[in-house]
């Protein structure tokens, strides 16, 4: 289904599950390059912007968690622009379709104060709102991250594993999402995408700021969870060391005892066996290389 709003003199086209119908429309009406509309027919395209002499076509991706809040995922965002219309395609990112209807209740409240009069003011404010919610979501990855850092010396280790794992695995995605398009925003800075009308430059360069701003934070964080990762998994070798320590340093000392009370319970003549002081005997003496096995470890700095 087309929704279609209008502010002034552009006209914006929100198409939130596109039917055969639907693309034929924009095909028919707007004259657009059959290749975009076969991308608008697929899913999990690359990040990209077209150009051409009367419109830009963008495939944009953006970050959100899911219904859990735990694990990240991406929404594309796929726009057509022109200089009097806006056209976003698809299951796009919940932002875009808030920021829409946002805009459709302004117009219905005669609220003119707040539209947005050309398209590229209009792909401005929904590239800067697309912007903002990553950089909230950034700031809750970051929060995890301190949340890691102060549980990594508690004796819970399946939860801190469990929480490094899954912030590594968000980051790793928010990476592999926002690296390609790192060149794709240099576009609009560079004047390479020009847009439809003069003065944008300080707000593309605004948008770059943004999305720069968005790479050094993911860069950060990434940094930060393999430091944590790796000494977390330091703590625990140290702690799987010293726990092997107390169980050789015991079963070493144990060992000659063990052998003692082996041979002392064969039923063969030994000597002592007949002495009436024999137990204490036996267990003096069992005292004694304890004792001594203790004086060793400690003289070696093994304890």
């Amino acid at each position: 289904m087309i929704e279609q709003i209008k502010l002034g003199t552009i006209k914006w086209y929100h198409i939130l599950h596109p039917s055969d119908d639907d693309l034929d429309f924009l095909q028919n009406e707007f004259h657009f390059h059959p290749l975009d509309i076969e991308d608008c027919k697929a899913r999990s395209q690359r990040s990209k912007i077209d150009i051409y002499d009367d419109y830009y076509f963008l495939i944009l991706h953006f970050p959100y968690f899911d219904k859990i809040n735990r694990f990240v995922k991406v929404k594309e965002a796929k726009i057509f622009w022109g200089s009097d219309y806006i056209i976003t395609i698809g299951n796009s990112h919940w932002v875009i379709k808030e920021l829409f209807n946002r805009t459709k209740l302004a117009i219905e409240e005669d609220r003119t104060d707040e539209l947005i009069g050309t398209s590229d003011a209009l792909l401005y404010s929904i590239l800067e709102s697309l912007m903002k919610e990553t950089l909230i979501l950034l700031q809750r990855i970051d929060n995890e991250i301190e949340g890691i850092s102060r549980e990594m010396f508690n004796r819970r280790s399946d939860k801190v594993i469990e929480k490094i794992s899954i912030t590594r695995k968000n980051i790793i995605l928010l990476n592999t999402t926002f690296k390609p398009q790192l060149r794709l925003f240099h576009k609009f800075e560079s004047g390479e995408v020009k847009g439809f009308i003069e003065n944008m430059e300080d707000y593309w360069g605004n948008i770059l700021d943004y999305y720069q701003k968005i790479w050094d934070l993911i860069e950060d964080d990434g940094e930060l969870i393999e430091g944590l990762s790796t000494t977390y998994d330091s703590m625990q070798a140290n702690r799987t060391n010293e726990i092997m320590r107390v169980l050789t340093f015991i079963s070493t000392t144990l060992l000659p005892l063990t052998f003692i009370t082996g041979l002392y319970g064969m039923n063969v003549d030994l000597p002592f066996g007949q002495n009436k002081n024999a137990f204490y005997l036996i267990m003096g003496s069992m005292a004694f290389i304890l004792l001594l096995l203790i004086w060793f470890f400690r003289r070696k700095k093994w304890l």
